[in-house]
């Protein structure tokens, strides 16, 4: 395999850096690699993603080859979701953005409170 140039601009890194970047793929993710398998319902009701963009995001995470999908024939039907191991790879670095993200939001709504609280004083003058 060859490795990616990530400031060339035909790069596929940044297809990949993209689908990483996404607040869905970091949320669905880090769920599945926690829970396990999950059916659809279930990642909905956990993450409020809504029904149409919860869908979309599997489907490009199945594409990408970072979740499984496996259709039971039942009435209704019922779709379960898997991490694959390239997913669970993936899942731990992200597991260590969403701890820092967690660990650090409270200094990041008192910059945003700080920077609101300059413009708007600017504005005033």
């Amino acid at each position: 395999m060859q490795n990616g140039d990530l400031f060339d601009p035909a790069c596929p890194t940044r297809l990949v850096l993209d689908r990483i970047a996404d607040k869905w793929t970091v949320m669905l993710l880090v769920l599945l690699h926690r829970e396990g398998r999950l059916r659809f319902n279930g990642l909905r009701r956990a993450t409020g993603i809504s029904q149409k963009v919860l869908s979309q995001a599997l489907r490009r995470l199945e594409r990408d080859g970072f979740v499984s999908r496996q259709v039971f024939a039942s009435v209704p039907v019922t779709v379960e979701y898997a991490i694959t191991p390239l997913g669970a790879d993936l899942a731990q670095a992200l597991a260590t953005l969403r701890d820092w993200a967690e660990a650090h939001i409270g200094a990041v709504l008192a910059a945003q409170r700080r920077y609101d609280a300059e413009a708007q004083a600017l504005a005033a003058e």
